[in-house]
């Protein structure tokens, strides 16, 4: 008669059965994690040390890249003749407004973007009130300021011949000796660079510059 062995299921203890689930009732929410990802650039936080996250390098253009020297620049071009030659503009003024007049154009010059150094005025009577109070201290101290060159400076038009050519040349005819703007008018012109502007009589400036000044 075979003999017959009763198998009996094995009996998981309770501990081992792994955790029970908790009715969803009473189940505390837990704050879901965040799922990780690419991680921001550090920045660093007000008075607290740490390493700061160098910036990418600059992309190179192809010419850095490749290490070729650099064309040099183009020679500039040579002006023309027309750009050597000063305009000329005239301000009609008599003699004895001819001073307030060139002062009214250095305003504007000035005002349009034209630096102090860039202008000189002249005058063919009475000298400028700023040039006689400069040359109260010495004519070595006068005419540094003309050598200086970073204002604008007024001259008396028998020192023309001393005075340096600049870009703009006021030249105010406010009186002096007959002929004085038919012999300071060339000297005026040959020393303005880009612009010269009489303030005068325009009858005698008019005579003065058709006779080809």
């Amino acid at each position: 008669m075979p003999l017959t062995i009763a198998i009996e299921e094995p009996q998981i203890p309770e501990s081992a059965q792994g955790p029970r689930v908790t009715p969803a009732a009473s189940r505390t929410a837990q704050t879901p994690r965040p799922v990780p990802g690419p991680r921001p650039v550090a920045v660093p936080r007000p008075g607290r040390p740490g390493p700061v996250r160098p910036a990418p390098p600059a992309q190179r253009g192809p010419q850095a890249a490749t290490g070729t020297v650099p064309a040099a620049p183009a020679a500039p071009a040579a002006p023309s003749v027309s750009a050597a030659v000063p305009q000329i503009q005239l301000i009609p003024a008599s003699a004895e407004g001819a001073l307030d007049a060139a002062e009214e154009a250095v305003d504007l010059l000035l005002d349009t973007g034209r630096a102090p150094g860039d202008i000189l005025v002249l005058t063919t009577g009475d000298p400028h009130p700023w040039a006689a109070h400069e040359l109260s201290f010495g004519e070595a101290a006068y005419w540094a300021l003309h050598d200086a060159g970073d204002d604008v400076f007024y001259a008396d038009a028998a020192q023309v011949q001393r005075a340096a050519g600049r870009p703009v040349v006021v030249l105010a005819a406010n009186g002096g000796p007959d002929g004085s703007p038919a012999q300071v008018l060339p000297a005026a012109l040959a020393r303005a660079g880009a612009l010269l502007i009489v303030c005068g009589e325009p009858q005698q400036i008019n005579s003065v510059l058709g006779a080809g000044v």
